[in-house]
């Protein structure tokens, strides 16, 4: 059974987009923004702005606007970023590794604990200052160290066995970037990050400036 929501997907999709920019004008000391002015810097209408914060109390003040620093507070802890995340990554191979990588570096509360893969010439090499572990010890692993994100990077053949391990020793969220949507229980989160479907956007995206520009040039 799915779980139901009151917020649309949609409208979470794009508060990460709020944040950032929120973030980059409280960097360069802008201390108010109007709907107005924020919908001219992100690219959102001024309406679409205030109905997607309205979702969770609105925040702005009539004649003043919002609080840059107030928003993007507000913000972080509707997204669930006022707090640290312990993750591992299944899968140490150039996928798992390149995110592990930028986990690494991103440093937003998101905290890399270990990566495991059933490759023995893998176990026990060292990723980022920790050690790949014996997919074999991914269950105790993540229960002695509660460990709250799993991200997958396996094949698809073996991705759901993955997630079902995951659940059973107790992850909060899913990170998935294996080509399959995963059955998982209401209590567990999951984001499926499918790279060829991205791709297969910005395809379509090139072909339509091409007829687009095809059209004019007649």
């Amino acid at each position: 059974m799915k779980r139901t929501t009151k917020i649309s997907n949609a409208v979470i999709k794009r508060l990460p987009r709020y944040r950032r920019y929120l973030y980059e004008l409280n960097r360069k000391g802008v201390e108010k923004i109007s709907s107005k002015e924020f919908s001219e810097i992100i690219g959102y209408t001024a309406s679409q702005i205030r109905q997607d914060l309205n979702n969770f109390g609105g925040f702005g003040q009539q004649g003043y606007g919002y609080s840059v620093e107030g928003l993007y507070n507000e913000i972080s802890g509707i997204l669930g970023l006022d707090k640290d995340y312990k993750m591992v990554v299944v899968g140490a191979g150039n996928l798992g590794t390149a995110i592990a990588n930028y986990i690494a570096s991103y440093k937003g509360g998101f905290e890399m604990h270990a990566a495991f893969d059933v490759k023995k010439e893998l176990i026990g090499k060292e990723m980022n200052g920790y050690k790949i572990l014996d997919n074999e010890d991914l269950v105790d692993y993540v229960e002695e160290n509660k460990i709250d994100i799993g991200i997958i990077c396996v094949n698809k053949e073996n991705a759901q066995a993955v997630a079902d391990r995951l659940t059973f020793a107790g992850v909060k969220g899913i990170w998935n970037f294996a080509p399959l949507d995963l059955e998982v229980p209401d209590r567990v989160a999951v984001e499926n990050v499918h790279l060829s479907d991205s791709l297969h956007s910005l395809a379509y995206h090139i072909k339509d400036i091409e007829k687009f520009n095809t059209k004019k040039t007649k």
